[in-house]
């Protein structure tokens, strides 16, 4: 079994195992010290709301919704990142050597180590969904509060993905009393307007799972 996990065509997922157990002890050494590592990753990575409160379905948001979705699939918002990762290593280095076992035992021969390594990639996304989700049930949660759309309006969102135009929303973002941050869809109020992003707008009212926006210096908020 030795000889099995020191064949060159197993070096990336011998590597990955051992990288997954460094910071697996890393992580739980800092914990007990009273600041995990995945803590401290996370602490400066930029702030990601998994919890979409939108319905993006048959909308064209230049794309930006589809960057989300994807980031919330991974869990990533939800689990830390390190652990997130963790997972990866783990399901990347175990699907690799089975199916370098499994041609060791029929073949007797290892295959070349680009193909486990394109089926070790493949399985472990469906692992890093399945694991992460099981894990964010048992992460801690901050106490959260239920905040109606209805009270966006005269909320300032800032544009996030897209540039948000008559017939074409962007993504934007906001934050309401509570501090929670909310993803919304934007459109101009008015059709001859365009908000960029990093843009600061008004929300003045909503339509469907839309928000009609103003500019932030609108002299329509001053008259």
């Amino acid at each position: 079994m030795i000889d099995f996990f020191l064949l060159p065509n197993n070096t990336p997922f011998v590597v990955a195992l051992a990288i997954m157990f460094a910071f697996t002890i890393i992580e739980v050494l800092s914990a007990s010290l009273g600041m995990g590592l995945s803590e401290m990753v996370d602490s400066v990575l930029p702030e990601f709301d998994a919890d979409i409160d939108v319905d993006f379905d048959g909308v064209d948001s230049g794309g930006g919704d589809s960057v989300v979705n994807l980031l919330s699939w991974f869990r990533i918002g939800e689990v830390p990142v390190i652990m997130l990762f963790i997972v990866f290593l783990t399901g990347f280095g175990l699907s690799g050597l089975a199916v370098q076992y499994v041609s060791v035992s029929l073949t007797g021969m290892a295959l070349p180590t680009f193909m486990p390594v394109i089926a070790a990639v493949i399985a472990s996304v469906p692992i890093i969904r399945v694991c992460g989700g099981l894990l964010a049930n048992y992460m801690p949660r901050d106490e959260t509060y239920v905040v109606s759309e209805e009270s966006f309006p005269g909320m300032i969102a800032t544009i996030t993905l897209g540039t948000a135009e008559a017939g074409k929303p962007a993504e934007a973002k906001l934050k309401d009393k509570h501090g929670q941050t909310h993803y919304i869809l934007v459109e101009p109020d008015n059709p001859g307007e365009k908000y960029r992003m990093d843009e600061k707008t008004i929300i003045v009212s909503q339509n469907g799972s839309i928000f009609k926006v103003i500019s932030s210096n609108s002299s329509a908020m001053t008259d």
